[in-house]
């Protein structure tokens, strides 16, 4: 029996919207990162890109379970000595891009720095409001509240 690999040819690439909305950040992410990188299909291989492409909307209505919203720090340095920011998420999903929530948990779900990876976040489109311009692509809805329970908050 001979092991499949995909080819690039071999690829059909399908576009899902996801409404993110009340959904858990980090059961999104792995959701989301599982389609970017096509382990839900059969023919998947590891090093080709065939995952699917992910619309998501209502971004910035995502939900942290516990403390999580107050007290995740997010890190940056600007590359100066004691150049050390942060960021809680509250307020960055309060502020003007609340969507970087989302996409840096993805990113960190990806495998790390290569080019692949960097192929397969270009598949991720996340919008912090409900409209998104990819209607011409016919999208199909993936419910990710219906897959588990647990990924809206209990209570």
């Amino acid at each position: 029996m001979k092991t499949f690999n995909a080819k690039p040819a071999d690829i059909e690439k399908k576009w899902v919207v996801i409404d993110a909305e009340g959904l858990v950040v980090g059961r999104l992410a792995s959701v989301i990162a599982t389609r970017l990188r096509g382990k839900h299909l059969p023919i998947y291989t590891p090093n080709v890109d065939c995952g699917d492409n992910v619309i998501v909307v209502n971004a910035d209505k995502v939900v942290f379970t516990g403390r999580k919203r107050t007290d995740k720090k997010y890190y940056w340095h600007t590359g100066y000595p004691g150049g050390i920011k942060e960021r809680t998420a509250d307020k960055i999903l309060d502020g003007r891009f609340p969507e970087r929530v989302l996409t840096k948990a993805v990113q960190r779900m990806l495998p790390k720095e290569s080019p692949l990876a960097r192929q397969q976040l270009s598949n991720l489109k996340v919008y912090a409001g409900s409209e998104h311009p990819h209607e011409a692509q016919n999208p199909e809805k993936l419910d990710v509240a219906a897959m588990n329970s647990k990924n809206t908050p209990r209570g």
